[in-house]
């Protein structure tokens, strides 16, 4: 069952690399976003790679860390797939794991979560996080 939205981020892409063109392109995503987790403020750090299907989906695994103002950390590894949207868009919908041994984000590690992330043309993004009860 869905649960409550755990976190919410709002960030830039901040590079883009071609990892492999033949048998489907793989892309190489990295960001930067600011935003909330579990009620704490966080700028977070990610980095995905994410590769074309022949029916025109995507699918994708990345990685990242997430810093509270605190000091606080969490690192995270997701899977999802994604849809490219009009004007060079594209949004992803998977799972995200996280890490701690911060006692404020400690409750991360019980958690699994699925997200929403967006990349508008401009490679501004935005994120939604749920927990997966």
């Amino acid at each position: 069952m869905l649960g409550d939205q755990i976190g919410e981020a709002r960030g830039k892409r901040t590079g883009r690399r071609v990892l492999q063109q033949d048998a489907g392109v793989k892309l190489e995503v990295s960001f930067e976003a600011s935003g909330k987790l579990l009620g704490l403020d966080v700028s977070e750090i990610g980095t995905y790679w994410a590769v074309t299907r022949s029916d025109g989906t995507l699918y994708g695994e990345g990685q990242g860390v997430v810093i509270g103002s605190d000091g606080d950390m969490a690192t995270w590894r997701g899977q999802g797939v994604g849809q490219f949207r009009g004007g060079g868009a594209v949004g992803y919908r998977g799972a995200v794991y996280y890490y701690s041994e911060s006692p404020k984000l400690a409750r991360l590690n019980k958690v699994a979560a699925v997200f929403e992330f967006e990349v508008d043309a401009s490679g501004n993004t935005q994120s939604k996080l749920w927990e997966w009860k």
